[in-house]
């Protein structure tokens, strides 16, 4: 996380999912960057942030009906709210590998966020950058590659 952040000079986080939030574990913090609505120990829901969609798109059916009962609340104009939608964008997150939120949590906010996984390949959390640019998706390589780094150390790879 700190090569990321020394990177990318932005916000980084890593979450896991707790019941229908992303709980927020960790978190390094840039000065001057955009402001984050969550903190360590903070919850984002997982409709509207991009670790909270990786963490939703590995999560299985049941979750994803859990949350759509709960509401999909619109925190910005271009936060999904549709079920449908919502779908279609995990499907995304599950093709790629990565999760791609756009202004969905807060004005001026997007994020990239790549999954964590444990050694028999599960996601287990999800490591994002928040950055005030639309182009922070140019930041993909980076986030999938300190992803791919902590899901190691963790043991991802290791024959069982």
């Amino acid at each position: 996380m700190e090569d990321l952040h020394a990177a990318t000079q932005q916000h980084v986080q890593l979450a896991v999912l707790d019941g229908t939030d992303a709980l927020v574990v960790e978190r390094i913090s840039t000065t001057g960057a955009v402001p984050v609505v969550s903190g360590v120990g903070g919850r984002l829901p997982l409709h509207a942030s991009a670790v909270g969609q990786m963490l939703l798109a590995h999560a299985g059916e049941e979750l994803f009906g859990e949350v759509v009962r709960h509401g999909l609340t619109g925190f910005t104009s271009r936060t999904i709210t549709d079920p449908a939608a919502l779908r279609v964008a995990l499907a995304e997150c599950r093709r790629t590998g990565v999760a791609i939120v756009r202004e969905e949590m807060s004005p001026d906010a997007y994020s990239v966020a790549a999954p964590i996984t444990d050694s028999k390949g599960r996601v287990i959390a999800a490591l994002s950058v928040v950055g005030a640019d639309a182009r922070t998706h140019l930041l993909v390589p980076a986030v999938v590659l300190a992803g791919r780094g902590i899901s190691r150390a963790q043991g991802a790879g290791a024959q069982t």
